[in-house]
């Protein structure tokens, strides 16, 4: 096959082996992207468990003192409540900015490539719907202990 044949034209260094191995790497990237993204749902999934659990725990025994079913006088159930819901938080912003970190070593690691032509497209990461559910999680998860709190000041 000769450099200019249309066969070989979109072939990167003209080889066909090149090729293979360049598409095998992108798809690598692909399936690393993927893994990724579903280390940041486990970490969703733990951090909504510990909130949500956090929280009723917290709702549970405050309606049982309101109803004077247990005394107010031990504020232990709300206190293991808010240490949950501070922990699914702290989970959260630490799987966030983890996941930050790895995206941007990717995309680097990826645009190196690209500079080499050893990768056909430049493809840059961007935010997932993974992701953004994580930050409105930790809003959520935020607000609710900021509540917890205004309603122990009050």
């Amino acid at each position: 096959m000769a450099p200019n044949d249309p066969e070989t034209r979109d072939l990167i260094q003209n080889s066909n082996s090149t090729e293979l191995a360049s598409n095998r790497t992108a798809l690598a990237f692909e399936r690393t992207r993927m893994a990724a993204d579903r280390t940041l749902m486990a970490i969703v999934r733990t951090s909504l468990s510990l909130i949500s659990f956090g929280f009723t725990i917290y709702e549970v025994f405050n309606q049982l003192q309101k109803a004077n079913v247990i005394a107010e006088s031990s504020h232990t159930p709300r206190n293991i409540g808010l240490a949950l819901i501070l922990l699914g938080v702290l989970l959260l912003i630490m799987g966030i900015v983890s996941h930050m970190h790895f995206g941007k070593a990717l995309n680097q690691r990826r645009d190196g490539l690209y500079a080499k032509s050893l990768l056909h497209n430049e493809i840059s990461y961007s935010a997932t719907p993974t992701f953004v559910i994580a930050f409105l999680l930790l809003v959520v998860g935020t607000l609710t202990a900021m509540m917890i709190v205004a309603r122990m000041v009050l």
